[in-house]
């Protein structure tokens, strides 16, 4: 890994607002042209991006520039994924097509990871703008006062998970060390099957080292911009199956018992939960229960793990925590 960053943008059927972002990188990369790899993955377009990747290729020349175009759509997390596996950089910042970044954010970024080069996981701290009223609804998604290293990965990590499991998930704020990425990817080979799998990336990343969290913002995240937001069934889907499958395989890995049995379990003890399943219920009762079914299974599964772990493990899990 001869260059220190990793550029990657995952993309699909966006031309117009690939080009937006590749014309802001064009004026932040400067300076550190040599340092850095970019890679388009564009995921089967059918519009016109692979003419605007073939343009942007020869404006990058001082760079390494990669674009990849897969045969058909694979999805949106293995489409990510994808560009995460294709980095060769000794971090990677996986970086929406469509999210606002300062121009700023780049040097920051080389800086920091300069002076802390065996930092894990960096996360970008950012505002929430509202795609259907053009409001900034979400004025920092994280609560940090210092750009410091938190040398506890783990318990920051849980930390905000609690706090804004949406930032945690928020692929342009992530930064993450290519190794300790690529080592997730393998050590849960479905995890791009889980629409909130980069929380277990994260996750893991945060458990090998130390965690920077920015205080300022310095990009935007749009929000109800996502294609999935349209399937009326993706809200508790995220809640009942996604979501509590990320706590149980962060459980695995050794994160506090009692943490991610807390957040297995909220959408039993939370009544808004509730109120969404009776009203999926209504609306199709097939699924609903199909998706209860399944997550009770896992609440089952992981309680039952958790009990008959053996004394060493359980002995060293009660340790961290």
């Amino acid at each position: 890994m001869n260059k220190l960053l990793t550029i990657a943008i995952p993309t699909y059927n966006r031309a117009e607002l690939l080009e937006k972002q590749l014309c802001w990188l064009a004026k932040a990369i400067q300076g550190f042209e040599a340092e850095c790899e970019i890679i388009i993955s564009d995921n089967c377009s059918t519009d016109n991006t692979q003419e605007i990747i073939k343009k942007w290729q020869s404006i990058f020349s001082k760079t390494t520039f990669k674009s990849q175009r897969n045969q058909e759509n694979i999805g949106l997390m293995p489409n990510i994924a994808a560009c995460i596996q294709a980095a060769s950089s000794k971090y990677v910042w996986t970086v929406g097509d469509d999210d606002p970044i300062q121009e700023n954010a780049l040097a920051f970024l080389f800086k920091k990871i300069q002076q802390h080069p065996d930092v894990a996981l960096i996360f970008l701290n950012c505002c929430g703008r509202d795609k259907l009223t053009n409001q900034i609804t979400v004025e920092r998604w994280f609560n940090s006062d210092s750009d410091a290293p938190l040398t506890d990965g783990k318990a920051a990590l849980q930390r905000y998970l609690k706090e804004s499991f949406g930032g945690v998930i928020f692929m342009t704020a992530t930064v993450y060390q290519t190794a300790l990425v690529k080592r997730a990817l393998q050590q849960w080979t479905s995890s791009c099957k889980n629409l909130a799998s980069q929380a277990y990336w994260t996750g893991f990343c945060a458990i090998h080292g130390s965690v920077i969290v920015t205080k300022d913002n310095y990009l935007e995240c749009t929000m109800h911009a996502s294609y999935l937001e349209q399937d009326p069934t993706w809200s508790i889907m995220m809640r009942y199956i996604y979501i509590p499958e990320i706590y149980a395989k962060l459980l695995e890995i050794g994160y506090s018992q009692t943490f991610c049995l807390q957040m297995i379990l909220q959408n039993i003890i939370t009544k808004s939960d509730w109120i969404i399943f009776l009203g999926a219920l209504r609306r199709w009762p097939a699924l609903a229960m199909n998706i209860i079914i399944a997550y009770l299974i896992l609440v089952i599964g992981s309680t039952r793990n958790l009990l008959f772990l053996p004394k060493a493990i359980k002995s060293s899990f009660q340790s961290e925590t």
